[in-house]
């Protein structure tokens, strides 16, 4: 028997309506205008609309909107080219797709740190040093004290060497039982990964090479590097914070709720509420954990068929609250929320689900939870992102993903590489980008991408404002 869905709280929305949305796209002018001194990504968030509004009517986008579009991505390389301000990722990307040894250390780069736990792992199969305390003293147990050690210190070479010069090692009784020596040594000398390995580090003194790793270097540090390791713990300790700061601003809120009901504090606060596996749909790629929740107990709603087996009230979900650094991580997470919220809708309306949260197992019920919206239009009383950045002046029309994959389109790279060797480019070069956004599946987000950038920008607010609000 379907359960009833959650009846929505007066009071909490008309806290929703009432808090500042500072991330709010502003309303665009009639037929999205084009200021005449627009950037090019600006230029091209709008043109792009035009095109999108013009499909949706069942017209074909004209030739002079397919102009101003290739126009404006020419401008748009040509500023991401620029020797100084430019944008080095892009410049890396036209790197790697000119020059065939740029291209063949990326790939190798990709899979450079599997390369390096299989040959260690080859390395302590024959020269871990608890075998070597079985030899004994003599050349055998140094040669592989010397393997072990190059092996620890990613010298490759000396390592690929030192295996050639190495005499096959003889199985003694206390090896028993274990793979002999000389086998373990062939396998390494043999070892794909090692050949790879090798020729990354050949690769690296390749001029084009260097200069593509510097342009990434300028980007941010090498990943592993002890820059990398301290910007990803300030990274999470910002993320921390800003995560405390929403949960006190829910928290906030549900005691507020609390003190409008007089009932027995109806209203709760989680955090990190973690999706159980038994609800019958696909996990992959959909949000499985949710930052902060506001849930509301179901009894408080008349509702005791929700209870669990041993007769405490069950919960549902009020408000799921995501906490991002900036609005284009919003924009890039909002697909993936998307998936979360079907995944959470596909419960069975009869079931009461234990979900893991850090304030313990909290149960909630699956009536409530198939009753949640997942169009991506019918959000704003279910779904928040929360954000502490700073409000641009003027808000990036054009997002981070978007801008990416015009960008990396192959007819993008080809006439930037043009550029680079001084050859004649000319805007017109730009038009199969133009005719695969007007055509192609895979550009449909792209397409409607202001749409959906409005969608998470009226979905955001700082949770200052909410505090305040509360």
């Amino acid at each position: 028997m379907d359960k009833p869905a959650l009846p929505p709280d007066p009071l909490l929305d008309a806290m929703l309506r009432t808090v500042p949305r500072r991330y709010r796209l502003p309303e665009l002018d009639d037929a999205c205008a084009l200021p005449v001194d627009a950037s090019p990504a600006t230029t091209l968030a709008l043109v792009i609309e035009q095109a999108r509004a013009a499909l949706e009517r069942g017209e074909m986008p004209g030739a002079a909107l397919k102009d101003r579009f290739t126009n404006a991505l020419e401008r748009l390389v040509r500023e991401a080219m620029r020797a100084d301000g430019g944008d080095p990722v892009f410049q890396a990307m036209v790197l790697r797709h000119r020059a065939a040894s740029v291209r063949e250390y990326a790939s190798l780069s990709a899979r450079a740190d599997q390369d390096r736990r299989a040959v260690r792992a080859a390395v302590n199969a024959v020269a871990h040093p608890g075998k070597q305390q079985r030899l004994g003293p003599g050349p055998q147990r140094e040669a592989l004290a010397r393997l072990h050690a190059y092996a620890g210190a990613a010298a490759w070479n000396k390592l690929h060497d030192a295996v050639q010069q190495l005499p096959e090692m003889p199985q003694t009784p206390a090896m028993a039982g274990e793979p002999p020596g000389t086998r373990g040594l062939a396998q390494l000398r043999e070892h794909p990964a090692l050949a790879r390995l090798r020729r990354l580090d050949t690769l690296a003194s390749d001029p084009l090479v260097a200069q593509y790793r510097s342009l990434w270097e300028r980007y941010g540090p090498r990943s592993g590097s002890a820059s990398a390791v301290a910007q990803g713990r300030s990274s999470r300790q910002r993320g921390e914070a800003a995560e405390a700061l929403a949960a006190r601003a829910l928290e906030a809120l549900a005691q507020r709720l609390n003190a409008a009901t007089g009932a027995s504090a109806p209203y709760r606060a989680v955090t990190s509420m973690r999706v159980p596996a038994a609800i019958p749909a696909a996990h992959q790629h959909a949000k499985s954990e949710w930052d902060v929740v506001l849930l509301r107990k179901a009894a408080a709603v008349g509702d005791t068929a929700g209870d669990t087996a041993e007769g405490t009230p069950a919960w549902d979900v009020c408000l799921l609250v995501e906490v991002k650094a900036s609005v284009d991580a919003a924009a890039t997470d909002f697909p993936r929320l998307l998936r979360g919220l079907r995944l959470l809708a596909h419960a069975d309306q009869d079931t009461v689900y234990p979900f893991a949260t850090r304030q313990g197992t909290v149960p909630l019920r699956g009536a409530a939870l198939h009753t949640l919206p997942t169009a991506s239009t019918a959000l704003s009383r279910t779904v928040l992102y929360c954000c502490d950045a700073p409000a641009e002046p003027t808000p990036r029309l054009l997002s981070a993903a978007s801008r990416m994959q015009l960008l990396s389109a192959t007819p993008t790279l080809d006439f930037a590489v043009k550029l680079t060797v001084a050859s004649a480019a000319d805007a017109s070069d730009l038009e199969p980008v133009w005719l695969a956004l007007l055509e192609s599946p895979g550009w449909r987000a792209v397409l409607n991408q202001l749409a959906a950038l409005r969608q998470v920008r009226e979905l955001m607010m700082h949770p200052d404002d909410l505090l305040a609000a509360v």
